[in-house]
């Protein structure tokens, strides 16, 4: 049960990181067209990875 927990945390982790990464790599123009500012990638990535 707790190597389960842990898994789960260290994918959450890979996939807040890599939604990071992804995004930061988007020109300010591309994120204008999503409606995303460059500050709110922290708080979308949080939201996806415990989606």
């Amino acid at each position: 049960m707790f190597v389960t927990y842990i898994l789960s945390k260290v994918r959450s982790y890979l996939r807040y990181r890599e939604t990071v990464r992804e995004l930061s790599q988007l020109t300010d123009r591309e994120l204008d067209d999503l409606g995303i500012s460059r500050f709110q990638i922290d708080n979308i990535a949080r939201q996806h990875a415990t989606a």
